[in-house]
């Protein structure tokens, strides 16, 4: 079930950040076309991805390191 949670969140995800895209681009004076909005959209969910994945690895590392200095010490 988490692999469905983690597509449904990224499939949310990149909707939301094009549709912010669409209303927020113009009050900038930008005026870009629906495949830029989902190529840009796409990039941006890649590293967000890769960002999750990271700090996701990085909490892992603290938690096993925490876990096994409260075992050597026991």
């Amino acid at each position: 079930m988490s692999l469905v949670e983690a597509i449904a969140n990224v499939g949310i995800g990149f909707g939301v950040a094009v549709l912010a895209q669409i209303a927020v681009f113009p009050l900038f004076g930008l005026d870009v076309p629906f495949t830029d909005n989902l190529a840009i959209g796409a990039i941006f969910t890649g590293m967000s991805i890769m960002r999750s994945y990271a700090l996701r690895r990085l909490f892992e590392a603290i938690r096993v390191r925490s876990s096994e200095t409260t075992t050597a010490g026991q």
